[in-house]
């Protein structure tokens, strides 16, 4: 399969990530970097991780023009070898069993919908690679003894099969394509043109799941056994206009059940 990270001027966030894919215990995978128009900084720490890890990375990059993430995932879904694609960010540190979650649970007609767990800024400083290596950020007793308060989302770091098992059929949450923790297959994507290059952020991902409901592709939900510990940044692209916009898209899209999206993948296609 093929995991295509999103990223943008996060180089410290992105580490963590790419040493949390090189601890999976499912191994016949690339990454691909959706690099949405960074500095040298970024570039740099690719090239060093090459030689580390050992899964090939393919960096896909443009030019910084503002928040572009649909134009850059759509390219990197281009650059893409496999004909199954796991999505998430350059700030999601993933679970070692995350890929094969994703890898047992995949099936024809489906995409999967994964969640996420989210760190404090505190704790996401201070996670080191030794912690990733050996799985302590994921474990509820260090995260608590780090200052992590108790809640009941916390229960999405237990790791019990019939648990999660249970939680998956109770939770209220729908199926919806997260791009932090999605994955599906990489003809029902493009069969939908791939993600919307008239939005930017704000519910994004999930106006692509809709599209591939509207076709008939169904979301199977994984959250609570795909994981990831979700570090946390500033957000200093979102604003008012861009949600409000992307609202309208999604609205027009459930309205009408559309399945393909007038800006996406074809832009970059070779006709």
């Amino acid at each position: 399969m093929s995991v295509i990270i999103t990223t943008y001027n996060a180089p410290e966030w992105l580490e963590k990530v790419l040493i949390g894919f090189d601890c999976q215990t499912f191994r016949d995978f690339e990454v691909v970097i959706a690099d949405d128009g960074s500095d040298h900084r970024t570039r740099d720490l690719v090239e060093r991780y090459r030689s580390i890890v050992s899964y090939p990375i393919v960096h896909v990059w443009h030019e910084d023009d503002g928040f572009r993430k649909c134009t850059i995932l759509n390219k990197a879904i281009l650059a893409s070898s496999t004909d199954y694609l796991v999505f998430t960010d350059g700030d999601c540190i993933p679970h070692k069993k995350y890929l094969e979650v994703h890898d047992r649970e995949k099936v024809q007609g489906y995409f999967l919908s994964g969640g996420y767990f989210k760190l404090p800024m505190h704790i996401s400083h201070i996670i080191t690679e030794e912690d990733i290596r050996s799985g302590r950020c994921f474990q509820l007793s260090w995260l608590h003894k780090h200052g992590l308060k108790f809640s009941f989302k916390n229960t999405k770091l237990f790791f019990n099969k019939a648990f999660t098992a249970a939680m998956h059929v109770i939770t209220p949450t729908n199926a919806s394509w997260n791009g932090h923790n999605a994955s599906g297959w990489k003809a029902d994507i493009i069969a939908v043109n791939g993600y919307n290059e008239r939005m930017r952020y704000g519910a994004l991902d999930r106006e692509l799941g809709e599209r591939l409901m509207n076709r008939g592709i169904r979301g199977k939900q994984i959250r609570y056994a795909a994981i990831c510990v979700h570090l946390d940044h500033k957000r200093s692209y979102k604003n008012k206009a861009d949600l409000e916009a992307n609202r309208k898209i999604r609205e027009r899209t459930k309205a009408e059940k559309l399945t393909w999206a007038e800006e996406g993948i074809s832009l970059h296609q070779q006709p």
